[in-house]
């Protein structure tokens, strides 16, 4: 099966030739693959390797990394600057154009409808569009659209005691994904990535409630809205930690992929028996402990009892569940690739 047709069967619940993967890295991890298998081009190091899809990315979350300069401004109007540990160097937001709320009257979002920031990704398409899986990052959707132009602390201020704020905030952030994403459909993206941070390591971040009050609504137009623009397009969504309380009301409004199951926090096995083809598993590969401190044959027999419990009827996509950040090692990484070969071929055998 060409990649494209292998996600198509896996996304609609039916067995592909094997389990389609996807992974992510860091840009410090990326230098040692190129390194490593001498090739330069992002998108082209990443087929090689063996991921079945290829990102394009739109908004903001496009704000991370991009630029190499200590210091950045994005188009957002939010100043970035690197801070860097042990293991690599991370971009941080240190200066917002809503500390002051009082500026969200004047406060303008980057125009969704400029043409020439989907000129790149219109390439991207064209060239592996006709054989891989396209999929169009609109990701930090709202609410980490909202709180990285606010501020985290600030903002779950503000969801309780100027909620008038909030609503307006988040009116005005989601208009950019919203119209993006109808072009990225329109320029051919097989499925749309959105997602919100809204776990933390044990549970929710925000309470049901706040959610089903501020994003609920919002997610459920941008999903009724894509859906209109393409009936057949595969909605995503990505939050780190522990989502599970909201997982059967994003289903109710049409979400078809949970991204990334961060296995730590959520049992990839549990929610595949609990969802069967309600809902598609991408990721659950820990990052946190396995791909950087596991040794090789950790990881394949890691990969081996997780496709066992969520590949078989399809619905998997198998992945990190982050970025693989610096300190993993290049066998670890290969280890993964060549283990989802190994374990991942349908039917699966157990």
């Amino acid at each position: 099966m060409y990649p494209k047709e292998r996600v198509y069967t896996a996304l609609h619940h039916t067995e592909p030739d094997r389990v389609p993967m996807y992974a992510s890295f860091v840009p410090e991890a990326i230098d040692k693959l190129r390194s490593y298998l001498n090739i330069s081009d992002t998108d082209e190091l990443l087929l090689e390797l063996g991921n079945d899809m290829v990102m394009v990315a739109h908004g903001f979350a496009a704000g991370y990394y991009a630029s190499d300069k200590e210091e950045y401004y994005d188009d957002w109007g939010c100043k970035w600057k690197y801070f860097s540990n042990s293991s690599g160097r991370y971009p941080e937001i240190v200066q917002r154009p809503l500390s002051d709320k009082s500026l969200i009257s004047s406060y303008s979002i980057p125009d969704p409808d400029d043409p020439v920031q989907y000129e790149a990704s219109a390439r991207t398409i064209q060239k592996y569009g006709k054989e891989n899986w396209i999929f169009g990052c609109i990701a930090c959707t709202i609410f980490e659209c909202a709180w990285g132009l606010r501020g985290l602390s600030e903002l779950l201020l503000d969801m309780i005691e100027d909620k008038d704020f909030v609503h307006l905030l988040m009116d005005k952030v989601m208009e950019f994904p919203l119209t993006a994403g109808k072009k990225l459909i329109d320029m051919g993206v097989d499925m749309l990535w959105t997602g919100d941070d809204i776990g933390m390591q044990t549970g929710m971040m925000i309470s049901p409630s706040q959610w089903r009050e501020f994003l609920k609504p919002r997610y459920a137009k941008l999903f009724s809205e894509f859906k209109k623009a393409d009936p057949e397009i595969i909605l995503a969504y990505h939050s780190d930690g522990n989502c599970e309380e909201i997982l059967d009301e994003m289903v109710e409004i049409g979400l078809n992929v949970i991204n990334p199951i961060q296995p730590l926090c959520m049992d990839p096995k549990r929610i595949k028996r609990r969802y069967g083809k309600k809902l598609s598993i991408w990721g659950a590969v820990d990052i946190q402990q396995l791909m950087p401190f596991g040794t090789p044959s950790q990881i394949g027999s890691s990969i081996k009892e997780l496709i066992n419990d969520c590949a078989p009827g399809g619905g998997f996509i198998i992945g990190p569940s982050h970025n693989i950040q610096s300190e993993t090692s290049i066998g670890n990484i290969i280890s993964f690739y060549d283990s989802v070969r190994k374990y991942g071929i349908y039917p699966i055998r157990g």
